[in-house]
């Protein structure tokens, strides 16, 4: 079996920025982007890590830039006069960056981590993110006091490094429950995962002898808005168990009365008889997004 082609110069080569050519309009407002600084920040302390991604070179030996561009800008903006790029092969088009898989939060977690243990200050990583130096230390010890279960949960999202703090006054099965119920309501927010701190149980938090005391709240009402976030943490499981044969069925629901009311005199019948009903049907039939 023959190996397939590859669609780069395995190494790179050292062009000059005059010879590579934009494919595309700078956006405006591109300079004073958070993205752009970080972007400047990161060469200017470690150098350019990902090359520019450009085509063959035509007649005149200038190159298409694919991807980087704002790179590039980024490279002309501190002075640069030449870059490393990877030259395509081929000659078809393709659209870069156009299916992404963006770094989870505790991927992010990882590679903060393994940077400083290999000698990385927190300091350095701040300069070259363009960021905090407390954001940093926030992310390197997102995990901390984090069950693996929950981490595991996690695994996949993005989320605040706030949330660390939030959950880590929880007990471990009460975060694995917590986890849950905020991937389930694709809602991984601080705000609500304090609101779920707040409906738990004293016995199920961390260092917690004595009942919860919020300004303006009695311990009655206290109680009573726990019970009342354990029922609706009970529905929004059931019905998360039953919502896919749920949207099934109204799917099926939604292509029979499509083919009722395309009987003329059934139509008839309901125009005459059951114009409510009729009414209902055709909103049925017309609905677009079933959650509507």
């Amino acid at each position: 079996m023959s190996k397939p082609p590859l669609g780069f110069v395995p190494e790179p080569l050292i062009l000059s920025l005059s010879s590579v050519l934009p494919s595309r309009k700078t956006p405006e407002g591109l300079l004073a982007s958070r993205k752009f600084k970080q972007i400047t920040a990161s060469i200017e302390s470690v150098g350019l890590i990902e090359p520019l991604s450009v085509g063959k070179p035509n007649r005149e030996g200038q190159h298409i830039l694919l991807d980087g561009h704002t790179r590039l800008v980024a490279l002309k903006q501190l002075g640069f006069d030449k870059a490393p790029c990877l030259v395509a092969t081929d000659d078809e088009s393709y659209t870069y960056n156009n299916r992404i898989n963006r770094l989870s939060s505790i991927q992010e977690h990882l590679m903060i981590r393994r940077a400083v243990e290999r000698g990385v200050t927190p300091e350095k990583l701040a300069k070259a993110l363009d960021v905090d130096i407390s954001h940093i230390i926030k992310k390197l010890n997102l995990l901390e006091g984090i069950c693996p279960e929950a981490a595991e949960l996690l695994r996949d999202q993005t989320f605040s490094a706030n949330l660390g703090a939030v959950l880590r006054k929880l007990k471990p099965t009460r975060q694995v429950e917590c986890v849950e119920l905020m991937v389930s309501a694709n809602n991984i927010t601080v705000a609500y995962a304090q609101a779920l701190v707040a409906a738990t149980p004293s016995n199920l938090l961390v260092g917690e002898t004595k009942p919860k005391k919020m300004t303006g709240v009695s311990a009655d009402q206290m109680a009573k808005m726990e019970r009342e976030m354990g029922n609706l943490q009970e529905q929004f499981k059931l019905a998360e168990q039953t919502y896919g044969q749920d949207i099934l069925n109204l799917v099926l629901a939604k292509g029979y009365l499509a083919k009722l009311m395309a009987n003329e005199a059934i139509l008839r019948h309901l125009t005459r008889n059951h114009p409510d009903v009729l009414n209902e049907f055709d909103s049925i039939v017309r609905m677009v997004a079933l959650d509507k």
